[in-house]
């Protein structure tokens, strides 16, 4: 049912065919729940295929995604990111600093040393009281933009809340148990956009990357990848592996509050975004990707998960509140 999408320097990453936990027999729907719990509970990271939104249909969100950063700076300044409460906007390259650093000087010693290489428009669910999303103007090519996000935002909510009972099903708990934590769409669709960069600028500075190491903050991040590449991540002996893109997958990974929220019974992982794995181009091409970064909702108090512990002993974490605890967290990326 499942084989390696990447297996290197301990690392195994596996490629798990989704659609036979959505539409396969109670026998295959819990053989594929338990692979994707082991997953991530051994590498932080999956690669699914089989899913319910069609290649075409992406390929169109990228086409629409690229359209906006073709958009003058000035323009796109315009929408500019704003708050770690709101956690809506457009950030141009050098914004944010993708590190598992917390100390906000700290983080702002390394943004000014390394900035990451990246411009991203983040997304929001719509309506949210107080944190309107920054839409373009909708005139040219750019017609449609706000249906095509937010329609695909509504699409990577229920792939989220699917991926969450099948987590359900491989803990042996009830499989609607985090519906209730998940119904509301607490999450945030980042386009992201690598512009082209010539190779010397990582040859002058070999700290430079198009993002840094770090860990995901909430419980899961669904990721759409082009085919440029660049994403690595960190195995068992510290190494960085390629995490090539594989043509029709998400590439799915556990973030730190789904790790504290299952008592480290699921890893997460540190990833970056680096030059290409094929090094020969003076120039390397712009690369582009979707992030579907998913939270709890925010109003919901977190605490360990049944059958994630023995007795109240075993319970490694105290109680955070979802909302507050990831706005704790952007307060030192940004």
């Amino acid at each position: 049912m499942e084989s390696a999408a990447v297996r290197g320097e301990g690392l195994v990453i596996p490629l798990i065919d989704f659609s036979q936990f959505l539409n396969g027999n109670p026998d295959q729907r819990k053989e594929t729940a338990d692979a994707i719990l082991h997953g991530f509970q051994t590498a932080g990271f999956i690669y699914l295929k089989g899913l319910p939104i069609t290649p075409e249909y992406r390929k169109h969100v990228f086409e629409t995604s690229a359209k906006y950063f073709r958009l003058p700076v000035e323009t796109k300044m315009t929408h500019c990111w704003t708050t770690p409460e709101a956690n809506r906007g457009y950030s141009a390259p050098g914004r944010e600093k993708n590190t598992d650093l917390t100390n906000i000087d700290e983080v702002k010693k390394l943004r000014d040393a390394v900035p990451d290489l990246k411009e991203s428009l983040e997304i929001g669910r719509e309506g949210e009281p107080g944190h309107p999303n920054h839409w373009p103007e909708e005139q040219g090519e750019l017609v449609g933009f706000k249906e095509t996000m937010l329609g695909f935002h509504t699409k990577c909510k229920e792939l989220h809340m699917e991926v969450m009972r099948a987590i359900a099903v491989g803990l042996g708990i009830e499989e609607t148990w985090f519906d209730s934590y998940t119904d509301v769409g607490d999450n945030t669709l980042r386009l992201l956009h690598y512009p082209e960069v010539k190779r010397d600028v990582f040859k002058i500075n070999p700290g430079q990357v198009r993002t840094g190491a770090h860990s995901d903050y909430g419980s899961i991040t669904l990721l759409f990848q082009d085919s440029q590449g660049g994403l690595q991540v960190q195995s068992p002996t510290g190494a960085f592996v390629d995490a090539a893109p594989i043509e029709d997958t998400c590439v799915v990974n556990a973030g730190d509050l789904l790790a504290r929220w299952s008592n480290d019974n699921i890893k997460s992982t540190i990833h970056r975004v680096v030059e290409p794995p094929s090094r020969q181009d003076e120039v390397y091409p712009a690369r582009y990707s979707i992030a579907y970064f998913c939270n709890p909702n925010f109003d919901r108090f977190i605490e360990a998960i049944p059958k994630t512990y023995a007795s109240e002993n075993d319970r490694k974490y105290h109680g955070v509140n979802s909302g507050e605890y990831l706005v704790q967290r952007l307060t030192a990326t940004y």
